[in-house]
């Protein structure tokens, strides 16, 4: 997979920008008062890794003008490194935009998380893909890789042609551009055949596919079964897929069972012309929102430092195992060896 030998940012994503409330202590939303308050969406999630890591990573998004949420989650992103562009758009009263809510519990032992999105009057809804100048973004100061999530392509018709727009602009450039489809049964309620189509375009153009069942699997792949019997159906779709998406050099998938809120076991696949593997082992988890994210940050991570796609998908899987013991929703290493660490199974204390 060949990456533009130049560029001023390593990871770009449109991006609707929130803040997440969750209770301390692993109590539950409705007994709670004590939160702990954070900016988040899923692909600034994503960029974390490489942001924390060194690389320059720039986050496409709107902001409401004068909201001093949108300041906390300006000053936010500044802390994780990750730069941001996208106008200020007037607030139109207190019922016009704002930004996103995302109120999290994340469980305790059989008591299952709960995640209550409050996305009414929600500016990222508004994103269009000329308020980044693409041919200046990708032409000019160069990208190498876009990623786009499906929370921001289902979230509203424009930011599903926005997402389109950004991917064709991308390839025109040689970004290469990553599709994690990240499929929300709430988002496509009533309009199955509105995002299905707009998710087939966008990925028409990706290199890189993730969680591509979402659109060419059946009803049959979301029922529970054992991992090892749904990593070959994920199999079996990857290697249909192949043949429609015919740009798409690399299929990801996570592989994930619940023990309980606290007890996970997790795997992944990935295909690039063969297949690699993590079986599922048992992890501990703090809280397991953002753990698909970053092992797609942690993946894309290791595509941009040149690694072998095994090693990207080893480094993925231990992005997503430390993200899974923060309490935030984003993963936050020091440097490389604390993640490698985490996949080779050294947890001794370091001195």
């Amino acid at each position: 997979m060949k990456l533009r030998s130049t560029y001023e940012f390593a990871l770009a994503a449109p991006t609707s920008m929130g803040v997440r409330l969750t209770p301390e202590g692993r109590s539950a939303v409705q007994v709670s008062d004590h939160f702990l308050l954070q900016a988040t969406s899923a692909e600034t999630n994503v960029m974390n890794v490489a942001s924390s890591l060194g690389m320059s990573c720039v986050a496409l998004t709107r902001f409401v003008k004068g909201s001093p949420v949108a300041a906390f989650i300006k000053r936010s992103l500044r802390s994780r490194g990750i730069r941001y562009m996208g106008p200020e758009i007037d607030q139109g009263g207190p019922w016009g935009y704002r930004h996103q809510f995302n109120i999290a519990d994340a469980g305790c032992g059989l008591r299952a998380p709960r995640v209550w999105n409050d996305r009414t009057g929600e500016l990222g809804q508004t994103l269009i893909a000329s308020d980044y100048k693409p041919e200046e973004l990708f032409g000019r100061r160069g990208v190498g890789i876009l990623h786009i999530s499906g929370l921001i392509a289902a979230l509203s018709a424009a930011t599903g042609q926005a997402c389109l727009e950004l991917a064709r602009a991308a390839r025109k450039y040689g970004t290469l551009v990553s599709f994690d489809l990240n499929f929300r049964a709430s988002f496509w309620q009533g309009r199955k055949q509105e995002l299905k189509e707009i998710f087939q375009a966008i990925a028409a153009e990706a290199d890189i596919l993730t969680s591509i069942d979402v659109i060419e699997g059946t009803p049959d792949d979301f029922q529970p079964m054992p991992l090892e019997e749904k990593a070959e159906r994920f199999k079996r779709i990857i290697s249909r897929a192949q043949c429609k998406y015919p740009k798409a050099q690399m299929f990801m998938m996570s592989l994930r069972e619940t023990i309980n809120a606290e007890e996970h076991r997790l795997g992944a696949l990935l295909w690039d012309g063969e297949w690699k593997e993590i079986f599922p082992q048992y992890i501990p988890v703090r809280d397991r929102i953002g753990g698909g994210d970053a092992l797609v940050g942690g993946v894309l991570y290791g595509l941009l430092q040149g690694w072998t796609s095994e090693q990207a998908l080893q480094f993925g899987w231990a992005s997503a195992v430390m993200a899974s013991e923060s309490e935030k929703d984003y993963v936050e290493p020091a440097d490389e060896k604390q993640v490698w660490d985490i996949y080779h199974g050294n947890a001794l204390v370091q001195r």
